[in-house]
């Protein structure tokens, strides 16, 4: 009874009001007490550990895997690399990386993103930020603001997304940009008029392939900076058929640019917009043979042996019957059809022939294309070797050949002085004295005393009286 009694007290205890509040009260200060993963992983003290899934390491933290909907309310200041890939956040809001100072790459791939909020990055570090990889998200529309305060920004990734339309000029302020993937998109348009020399002077390499391109502003695309030009990739879209689109490729396989040597097999285009009529175009051409491709074909540098003609076509990809063609040759001298009338040749379709190369015709040939109707014009250049004939009778004397003889003709001189011993001739007799007559005693004792008077030497001045001097005593035989 005494058990039965005691259970009976303990659950009018428990019943009671002032307990259950007791209760709550003590389950809500737990919960409050309880740290969030994202603060548990800030405010640890240890170098690199993990806490909550997120990870941080020296100037590193990644939240990946996390199935995270927002970016982290808080993170360590001293953060340089942000990994918060694979997650599911759905929008980047208004100082979503408020704080972060120092950061330079930031890693949102594999989320459902479907639109950057205006000053996302306000009060972060903006322009110090190099990398950016936004790759397989949701979105949709790449709009102007997304990226006006990353003017550092170096690198963008944006491939395997939604993007089927480009607002306005997205990339504009980006003026260090170097490379941006924008490939495995549904892009119909691309606004080339928005990348000039001046405004993207480092962009090198710009990927639109893997969409719905279906045909190119050929004009806005040659206006590009040339370095940009071979790190256009185009291949694997929804391109049409048509001359010019062909001669522009074709063009830059010529120049073995690189987009076209990788990826050659990939570029096709679609007979009349058919997409069950595709054409690996660079591979099999016969659809577009009927194209006028010999400025195509024509290579930038070309070498011909003297005597012998050679065509020049003026490679452009401007077509129409208003073209105009004009050609400088290396002497400066202007050349229109039908010529020069001497060893240059003009067609109306602008190909130049010289008729018979010579030596002085070795040069850069440039050419002019110019559509008056359009306002739109193309230049091309052939840098033209001409070459010795080698079977030529009448070719001069090999002057290093000449100069080479002569030294080993003078080596060879020279040796023979300073080593073969000269011809031994017999000693030469020398004339005798003429004879002469007897000198007298006279004669004999005057040029004794004058020998001697050479002989003796001059004494001193005397000192016996002023102006006296001794006169020295000669000495006969």
């Amino acid at each position: 009874m005494s058990h039965v009694g005691g259970h009976t007290e303990f659950l009018q205890a428990v019943d009671s009001p002032t307990a259950w509040r007791a209760a709550v009260l003590l389950l809500v200060c737990l919960q409050l007490h309880r740290p969030s993963p994202v603060h548990a992983a800030v405010t640890s003290s240890r170098g690199s550990y993990r806490a909550g899934g997120c990870i941080c390491a020296a100037d590193i933290f990644s939240c990946t895997t996390l199935t995270l909907r927002h970016v982290p309310g808080e993170m360590p200041v001293s953060t340089v690399t942000l990994d918060l890939s694979h997650n599911h956040i759905t929008q980047l809001e208004d100082g979503a990386f408020q704080g972060l100072l120092q950061l330079e790459t930031l890693r949102l791939a594999h989320n459902q993103l479907t639109a950057i909020m205006p000053g996302a990055f306000r009060n972060s570090s903006g322009a110090q930020l190099r990398n950016m990889d936004l790759s397989s998200n949701h979105l949709c529309v790449l709009e102007e603001h997304y990226f006006q305060e990353l003017s550092g920004l170096e690198e963008l990734l944006l491939f395997n997304n939604r993007i089927s339309r480009v607002e306005g000029r997205p990339l504009a302020g980006l003026t260090n940009l170097r490379k941006a993937y924008l490939s495995h998109n549904r892009l119909t348009d691309f606004p080339f008029f928005s990348i000039q020399k001046h405004s993207h002077p480092h962009l090198s390499l710009l990927d639109l392939s893997s969409n719905r391109l279906s045909k190119l502003p050929l004009e806005d695309i040659l206006a590009l900076p040339h370095s940009l030009q071979k790190g256009l990739y185009l291949h694997n879209n929804s391109l049409w058929c048509e001359c010019p689109m062909y001669s522009l490729f074709r063009s830059w396989e010529q120049q073995e640019f690189e987009s076209l040597l990788f990826f050659r097999q990939e570029h096709v285009c679609l007979v009349y917009g058919n997409p069950r009529g595709t054409v690996r175009f660079l591979q099999h051409g016969r659809y577009l043979e009927k194209c006028n491709l010999s400025a195509v074909t024509q290579k930038r540098s070309v070498t011909v042996t003297a005597g012998k003609a050679l065509l020049l076509h003026c490679a452009t990809t401007l077509s129409g019957h208003a073209i105009t063609f004009l050609w400088v040759s290396p002497s400066l001298e202007s050349v229109l059809p039908p010529g020069n009338n001497g060893s240059l040749k003009m067609f109306s379709n602008g190909s130049l022939e010289i008729m018979a190369a010579r030596e002085k015709d070795t040069g850069i040939y440039w050419c002019l294309a110019e559509d008056r109707q359009h306002h739109r014009n193309d230049t091309w250049e052939v840098n033209v070797t001409v070459l010795a004939d080698s079977n030529d009778p009448q070719e001069p004397f090999n002057t290093g050949f000449t100069t080479l003889l002569g030294c080993v003709v003078s080596l060879v001189l020279v040796l023979m002085y300073l080593y073969l011993t000269p011809c031994r001739c017999p000693p030469c007799l020398k004339a005798p004295p003429p004879a002469t007559a007897t000198p007298s005693l006279g004669n004999e004792a005057g040029a004794g005393s004058a020998q001697s008077s050479i002989l003796t030497p001059t004494p001193p001045a005397s000192t016996e009286g002023p102006g006296r001097k001794v006169i020295p005593k000669l000495y006969g035989r």
